[in-house]
């Protein structure tokens, strides 16, 4: 299962040290401008060694086009497209190739597939994700033509975290510091935070929240393909989350008249006067501004003493060496808006398609 989406799909390849990741996206309408300064530019958000709070390994993750475009637009076929790595130290992971890392994808893989890429987790390694980027630059390309826009942040580092929803933020700070946060005072804050777990040798998780603004109602499958549904199957996809929630989600335990929405006649629109639903009810979009949370747990590699066993089901114990980023969430903040902007395209086609 290397391939996410029903029209507009992206099929991806590669490992963290193996030659090149890359992928195919298929669906692409013909005709779609592609602006490659763009996809860079996203690529630059994502990629590792940008701030001293990231993995320091150094990747320039320049894309390389094989297909599917012709003078700077869609053709309609196949887009192929590869990175190639071209700083791996394979060694830093010679003391783990006969050792499980705990919470780690080794043992899984290992009892799966009997054979597993040990050097920086190979296919499990968050550089798989590249190509989740490139396709989602294209698909915000797509999706800025119809007026639709998809903007993520972090919201919560460990126990700190942002006070207020979404809207009393101004977003376009985002980008402002390191750590992806609107808000500069809780950015610093998260920073320092960050600094101090991997002084320690540790790492920390926490939650980016992503708003898509200006989707149409009507985007999603009222059964099986609902739009939430296909939402927390592509972020629940990235590596490291494990919780999804859209609206109010979880703090749900309240009366209906508390969590109702109520609709009113905006000028011939229809629109809510609150937004608990997330902007979308029964599955399906209604227009008004969809919103979610993503958690993601520390990250699986600490600099610190671990129990574990080995291939041979022996106790053993175990120190990581090599690069990592002691939290993911600043490069994983454009990971979030590369699915969510996947998910709405591939949605906003099937709509047109009247599948």
């Amino acid at each position: 299962m290397n391939t996410f989406g029903t029209l507009f799909r992206l099929t991806s390849f590669g490992e963290s040290h193996g030659a090149a990741v890359g992928g195919v996206i298929d669906g692409c309408p013909p005709g779609l401008e592609i602006d490659m300064d763009f996809i860079q530019a996203e690529l630059d958000r994502r990629r590792p060694g940008q701030s001293r709070i990231t993995t320091p390994r150094k990747e320039p993750d320049r894309a390389e086009f094989l297909s599917g475009i012709f003078e700077g637009k869609s053709t309609g076929a196949p887009i192929g497209f590869l990175i190639r790595n071209e700083n791996q130290q394979s060694s830093d992971y010679d003391h783990l190739k006969e050792v499980y890392r705990p919470s780690h994808a080794d043992y899984t893989y290992h009892q799966k597939y009997g054979h597993r890429d040990h050097r920086g987790g190979g296919r499990s390694s968050a550089r798989e994700t590249i190509s989740r980027v490139v396709a989602g630059a294209i698909a915000k390309l797509f999706l800025r033509k119809e007026g639709i826009q998809i903007r993520a942040f972090t919201s919560q580092v460990g126990t700190i975290q942002l006070e207020n929803e979404y809207s009393a933020y101004d977003l376009s700070l985002t980008e402002e510091n390191m750590v992806r946060c609107p808000d500069p005072g809780t950015a610093e804050r998260m920073i320092k935070l960050i600094q101090e777990v991997r002084s320690q040798g540790d790492t920390i998780g926490g939650v980016i929240t992503c708003v898509a603004n200006g989707v149409p109602a009507g985007l999603g499958e009222p059964v099986f393909g609902k739009l939430h549904a296909t939402l927390g199957a592509a972020m629940l996809s990235i590596n490291a989350v494990k919780g999804f929630e859209y609206g109010t989600g979880f703090d749900v335990s309240k009366r209906g008249s508390e969590v109702n929405d109520a609709f009113y006649n905006d000028k011939g629109k229809v629109r809510t006067r609150t937004n608990r639903s997330g902007g979308i009810q029964a599955g399906i979009s209604n227009g008004e501004d969809i919103f979610f949370r993503v958690a993601f747990k520390p990250v699986a590699t600490i600099l610190q003493d671990q129990e574990t066993v080995d291939i041979h089901g022996n106790d053993t114990t175990i120190r990581a060496r090599g690069r990592h980023d002691p939290c993911v969430l600043p490069r994983a903040v454009p990971i979030v808006e590369a699915m969510a902007a996947i998910t709405l395209m591939d949605h906003f086609l099937l709509a047109k398609s009247g599948k």
